[in-house]
């Protein structure tokens, strides 16, 4: 029998067991570019205002260190500019969740055991897992591809962009191979993969810092620890601005080393282990962890640490770019429309602050979502039982999770505002006034927040089987609704469908009570049909 016998029917299991969730990613992330794509199309329609970008963007730390460089004055170039870190690191953090899902998970249920009764060779498990994983990525990008030529773009950057989109998907596929060798468990393997991630974004922003402008200040030259990092190997390949080819062997070469060295780490450790030993908990409990509270707190603490940091230096960054919209949007009055739209008041400055307060809120769903559907996997795995079997009540389980995960969102939301008012504030004198004021702004959201929660729960209640891709599909609706909604002139009855899209935009417009008590009744309504759902039906299903 071959290390690749069984391969076949792993790779159809994998395809049957992610089929909503290979669904979303390869329509989603088309879906995604093309929005944006002709958002930014309408934002900058003429070579001048394209100049004037890309010379602002080249100029400022904060758009270096976040979009990367601009490989010329082409529509295209603008556009992935604009696209690029949104897509790559979707596209590495599904690609390495994938991975996980399909090996370190399978062993660390049992399934993988399981398998390997039957006639299933040592590599068949990750060799299946890979070709869903990279099939998924090729597919995604050859739809995006068609995306951006459906948005006007030319044929040719078009496929450069996409690539290297497709590039960053490959590479972090062979760094979850890899990681799912090392971790004993499918979340430090994720953590790891997400790790690394994070490595890479961080030397691809100090690369381009340290960048030089070129003789024309329309272009910017990288440094070398751009070169090191998987996601600054796609700004290289310059989609729209002299495509070079060349570049996307980095990524096919990682992901050869990825897949050669998890091969080789997996015929050292038994089926099961790690390479990198678990560490001994303490011989007794913490009384905290006796209590629901206690338990969530210690469940979610490490996510909601990892989210903060992300959270503080974003919100920083942003605050201090909000002294730099004047001089970007100089020139061009559809770029300031945009801006009016999204933070939907007349002063310039506010309006965009107000825009980043609701696309923190928007990213802060998916960490409600990823919190609460903590609650379908204890299920579905069987842990719920016997907790259940205590004297703890269905009501007092669910509503915990449900308060963790909102209070953790709360936390992060706040966290936002502060930091965002802070970096303005320093930039412009007042960091104390702002960091109040924006902070305040911040806590307006919650109810937002509380629909999404309020969504996940009557899902997992009601639907338990479909909660986890019905979830993530009506989170990316609200994205699409309430971020690029108003930019693609959707009807004003559509973008009603997302609660973002009513949570007035402080501090460029007043405050209104009444969207707020709306949504949080609706909220409740939901939380209650979710917990009232889950109390009468049978568990696990």
């Amino acid at each position: 029998m071959s290390a690749f016998t069984g391969t076949g029917w792993l790779t159809r299991l994998a395809l049957r067991r992610d089929r909503v969730r290979l669904a979303i990613w390869t329509l989603g992330s088309p879906l995604i570019g093309y929005a944006l794509a002709e958002s930014v199309a309408s934002i900058y329609p003429d070579e001048q205002n394209r100049i004037g970008y890309a010379e602002v963007a080249n100029t400022s730390v904060v758009a270096r260190a976040f979009n990367g460089p601009v490989a010329s004055t082409d529509l295209g170039a603008v556009v992935v500019t604009e696209t690029y870190l949104t897509l790559a690191v979707l596209a590495a953090l599904l690609s390495t969740f994938a991975v996980v899902r399909h090996t370190r998970q399978n062993e660390e249920t049992g399934r993988a055991e399981l398998l390997g009764a039957a006639a299933v060779g040592r590599y068949a498990l990750l060799t299946a897992a890979l070709v869903v994983v990279v099939g998924a990525n090729v597919l995604a990008g050859a739809l995006l591809a068609l995306a951006f030529v459906g948005a006007g773009l030319p044929a040719a950057g078009s496929v450069a962009a996409a690539a290297a989109i497709v590039g960053v998907g490959l590479a972090f596929t062979g760094v979850a191979a890899v990681t799912a060798q090392l971790s004993v468990t499918s979340r430090g393997a994720n953590a790891l993969a997400a790790a690394t991630v994070g490595v890479a974004f961080l030397l691809r922003a100090t690369g381009d810092v340290l960048g030089q402008r070129a003789a024309d200040a329309v272009r910017l030259d990288s440094a070398w620890p751009t070169w090191l990092s998987p996601l600054g190997w796609g700004t290289q390949i310059r989609a729209f601005g002299g495509e070079r080819w060349w570049v996307l062997a980095l990524p096919v070469a990682l992901l050869v080393v990825g897949v050669a060295g998890a091969y080789a780490l997996a015929e050292r450790r038994d089926l099961g282990a790690g390479l990198l030993a678990a560490r001994r908990g303490p011989a007794t409990a913490a009384a905290g962890l006796l209590s629901p509270a206690g338990l969530t707190w210690r469940l979610h603490r490490g996510a909601l640490t990892g989210w903060a940091v992300a959270v503080a230096v974003l919100g920083l960054a942003m605050g201090l770019a909000g002294n730099e919209v004047d001089d970007m949007i100089a020139d061009n009055p559809a770029a300031a429309e945009a801006i009016a739209q999204l933070g939907g008041g007349a002063d310039l400055v506010d309006a965009f602050l107000a825009a980043m307060l609701a696309l923190f809120a928007l990213t802060l769903g998916a960490y409600v979502v990823q919190a609460l559907l903590r609650v379908r996997g204890d299920e579905s795995d069987g842990i719920l039982e016997p907790l259940l079997a205590t004297a703890v009540s269905r009501y007092r389980w669910l509503g915990t999770q449900v308060a963790g995960a909102v209070l953790g969102a709360l936390a992060l939301m706040l966290l936002a505002g502060a930091t965002t008012g802070l970096g303005y504030g320093l930039a412009v004198g007042d960091p104390v006034g702002w960091t109040v004021e924006l902070t305040g702004a911040a806590l307006l959201w919650l109810p937002a927040l509380l629909v999404v929660a309020g969504v996940v729960t009557a899902l997992f209640g009601a639907l338990p089987r479909l909660s986890v891709a019905l979830s993530w599909a009506v989170l990316i609706v609200f994205l699409l609704l309430g971020q690029l909604g108003a930019a693609l002139d959707l009807p004003q009855a559509a973008l009603n469908l997302s609660p973002y899209t009513h949570v007035p935009s402080v501090p460029a417009v007043d405050v209104t009570v009444l969207p707020l008590v709306v949504l949080t009744a609706v909220a409740a309504a939901l939380l209650a049909l979710g917990l009232t759902t889950f109390r009468r039906r049978d568990t696990p299903t």
